[in-house]
């Protein structure tokens, strides 16, 4: 295991952080690789996976709720019409 040294933590917080150690049974340095742990947990779910389109992003999130086939289809059918459809005018389209 390695160590890591964290400067000019501000003393509210590092007292903070002795409390919730003290009240879990924790040491400081457990306390502090739980906290660390679950920002980085919390922070790769917060951020989409690079290289998603806004349609793969909103496609993974039907997909959790599993909607089926039909839905990827409709959602294939609007990325390729949008694709045909980019750079026309709009009147060519009424």
């Amino acid at each position: 295991m390695g160590d890591m040294l964290i400067r000019d933590i501000p003393e509210p917080l590092k007292r903070e952080i002795e409390h919730a150690a003290r009240k879990g049974g924790q040491s400081l340095s457990g306390k502090a690789i739980d906290l660390l742990r679950k920002g980085m947990v919390a922070e790769k779910e917060a951020k989409p996976e690079p290289g998603l389109s806004a349609w793969d992003a909103i496609r993974s999130a039907f997909a959790a709720d599993a909607i089926g086939d039909e839905f990827s289809e409709i959602m294939d059918q609007i990325e390729a019409d949008g694709k045909r459809d980019f750079g026309h005018p709009v009147e060519d389209f009424e």
